[in-house]
């Protein structure tokens, strides 16, 4: 891969935006996510606590903003040893750093209410309906089945940005190519990952996951092919290595989850002062570890602030150290497993997974959520159910379907196939906020 490539300012969708002196491409890219409703609902959705009353606990906007903001750090010291090293032109060190930006606040622009357990609920939805082999379900094409089963925010996320927001089916946001490569952690649909999956070709850290839907695939070859990532074939089908600043963008996350994750469980009282101090101690490196007259949490502010910085420190290294095979595409891991602190996160996911992760409380809100996801997505398929009866015409539906497409504001639009009125369920669906679930479950229910 080339860098010059790499950072290609062309957008999806159009080809005739150029940057400003005062406002770059990218720039403009973070601009668009930021101002855009889909983000802003990031505000209430959930990062790990649900529906937590705490002001001071993270949600999901809160994460993302942080995320690039770390993001941002990462690349532009990154991009300053790619100036000494003569790999780029001294100035696209801002343009890294703007791209990791505007894609790093997109990170989890897909993302369903209540978190992961939001996605697990909708996939087992899907599920079920897919078992029963009846109405919308039963015309989908086995092979894309999965794309619902085990629906990714991440493949929804590229939809939003690609297709959904903004000029609908035309571009969407139209961002650079640049920033939307940066976004694709898992450049394969679902069919040609289960089709390497049959042949025991997942390895790569990039087919962990899909992380596009088979109806934005076209989307994503026009941006692979503008930045030159290399394209791998199993028989007709196609998927392509990560871009390198993908490994950026998760490094950021990793480190913003990991750390903040823990200061988060000393705020709802999850993890004790004590536990908190010592691993963020260890991964701070401070000078002085006491207090001293700073308050309880003033100190686990300070010392999380500390252990991000190291953490950078330790993720920049680590993409120099292995930024040859970044580049051939052949590296397969992740830089905060693969820098000197990753026995740290290693501690520090272990303690999420032991203490957080399984909290009663907020085990019991995933099971409520996915109650709550179940209740509206089976309240709305009828009224996709009658479009298809009615030959895709919303202006032929009974007056029941008419009602809650006016209650919920449905976006009816182009649907003309039983895959994409699914996916309009799951576009709807996804796009909720937690409390806004709560309360159309509420009224599809009678409760």
């Amino acid at each position: 891969m080339e860098w010059n490539r790499l950072i290609s300012e062309e957008r999806l969708g159009d080809k005739k935006t150029a940057s400003q002196a005062s406002r770059s491409i990218f720039v403009q890219d973070h601009d668009r996510i930021v101002f855009s409703a889909p983000f802003r609902r990031l505000a209430n959705k959930t990062q790990v606590q649900p529906l937590y009353e705490h002001d001071h606990v993270h949600h999901r906007l809160i994460h993302s903003i942080e995320v690039s903001s770390v993001g941002r750090s990462l690349a532009m010291r990154i991009g300053q040893w790619l100036v000494g090293q003569g790999l780029i032109s001294p100035g696209d060190e801002h343009a890294l750093a703007n791209i990791v930006q505007a894609a790093s606040v997109a990170h989890d622009i897909g993302n369903p209410p209540f978190g992961h357990s939001g996605e697990d609920a909708m996939g087992s939805w899907f599920a079920e309906q897919f078992a029963a082999s009846k109405g919308l379900a039963r015309e989908v094409d086995f092979a894309i089945q999965p794309e619902f089963t085990a629906f990714e925010g991440n493949a929804q996320g590229f939809r939003i940005l690609t297709r959904l927001e903004m000029r609908r089916n035309d571009g969407g946001m139209r961002l650079s190519k640049a920033t939307l490569g940066a976004f694709m952690k898992y450049p394969v649909t679902a069919r040609t990952r289960a089709a390497l999956k049959a042949s025991g070709e997942t390895s790569y850290v990039g087919l962990k996951k899909f992380g596009f839907f088979s109806s934005e695939e076209t989307l994503f070859d026009d941006v692979a092919t503008t930045l030159g990532l290399p394209e791998e074939r199993i028989g007709e089908q196609k998927w392509w290595r990560r871009h390198p600043l993908v490994y950026v963008v998760e490094a950021a996350d990793d480190i913003c989850y990991n750390i903040v994750d823990i200061e988060d469980a000393f705020t709802t009282g999850e993890l004790s002062y004590k536990e908190v101090v010592t691993i963020l101690v260890k991964v701070a490196k401070p000078r002085d570890e006491s207090a001293g007259d700073r308050s309880q949490a003033e100190h686990v502010a300070m010392l999380r602030a500390m252990a991000i910085g190291q953490a950078i420190e330790s993720c920049v290294k680590a993409f120099i150290d292995n930024h040859a095979a970044i580049m051939d595409g052949t590296f397969s891991g992740s830089l905060t497993e693969v820098c000197e602190m990753g026995e740290m996160f290693t501690d520090m996911r272990q303690l999420s997974n032991d203490h957080i992760f399984t909290a009663r409380r907020k085990t019991e809100l995933e099971v409520s959520g996915r109650r709550i996801i179940n209740n509206v997505m089976s309240g709305i398929l009828p009224v996709y159910e009658d479009l298809a009866a009615v030959g895709w015409q919303p202006e032929s539906l009974g007056s029941r379907s008419q009602q809650l497409v006016r209650a919920l504001d449905l976006d009816l639009r182009n649907l003309t196939t039983p895959a994409e009125a699914l996916h309009a369920l799951a576009d709807y669906t996804s796009g909720m906020t937690d409390r806004y679930a709560l309360r159309i479950s509420k009224m599809l229910s009678g409760h």
